[in-house]
């Protein structure tokens, strides 16, 4: 059985500079930075948000000696963080994680999808949601909410369409007869298996925090 990375209590320190980044306070859950220091440590998005929490709140006394150490002293912090990430193999499959499996989970929604990597499977999320919201006949570039979400992630509206497109192929509701081969077909498969039945407010809910990603 893969064993699971353990916290360190040196990831205070790399927790505590995520809070102080500016605006300084919790970052959200899916927010680049948020997601950027969970893929480094390998702990999950809503374990990191937690931390944040405690640091926010001065939770335990080790908490309170490390905000009077390095709180007022983002230079201080930034040379310690320095010399943590300095670590022989942090970061990487070197020494840091000998004798560790480390068994991936979230950091496979937040790798670039193989054929089109400009889109992540969280990509695929948003459009999902956004499929939901639209008919066929509107899942069309002159609508606003295509273009508005193409706008926040930074692509091409026509890839947004042609993400709504294969979703239609997805869809078991539609009997779309044409066949379709495309590169993105199984991931979009893949994200209509885990998220196409679910109660739609909980996919709303989880669109509207993963946005944070690419603002």
């Amino acid at each position: 059985m893969a064993k699971k990375q353990n916290w360190q209590d040196d990831y205070w320190l790399l927790v505590m500079q995520l809070y102080l980044r500016k605006p300084v306070g919790v970052k959200p859950m899916y927010s680049r930075d948020s997601i950027f220091l969970c893929l480094e440590l390998h702990i999950a998005p809503e374990v990191l948000f937690s931390r944040q929490c405690e640091v926010a709140n001065l939770e335990t006394p080790r908490i309170e000696r490390i905000w009077e150490e390095y709180g007022r002293n983002p230079k201080r912090l930034s040379r310690a963080v320095g010399l943590l990430r300095n670590m022989i193999g942090f970061n990487s499959s070197g020494d840091f994680y000998d004798g560790v499996d480390v068994e991936e989970t979230f950091e496979r929604d937040f790798r670039p999808l193989e054929g089109e990597e400009r889109l992540l499977p969280i990509s695929l999320v948003l459009i999902l949601e956004l499929y939901f919201r639209l008919t066929p006949n509107t899942m069309v570039a002159e609508t606003p909410e295509v273009r508005d979400l193409a706008s926040l992630m930074k692509v091409p509206t026509r890839l947004i369409v042609e993400v709504l497109d294969i979703f239609q192929h997805c869809d078991p509701y539609l009997h779309r007869r044409d066949v379709i081969v495309h590169p993105l077909f199984a991931p979009c498969m893949q994200i209509w298996e885990r998220y196409g039945n679910v109660d739609n407010r909980k996919l709303v809910s989880y669109a509207t925090q993963l946005k944070a990603y690419y603002l």
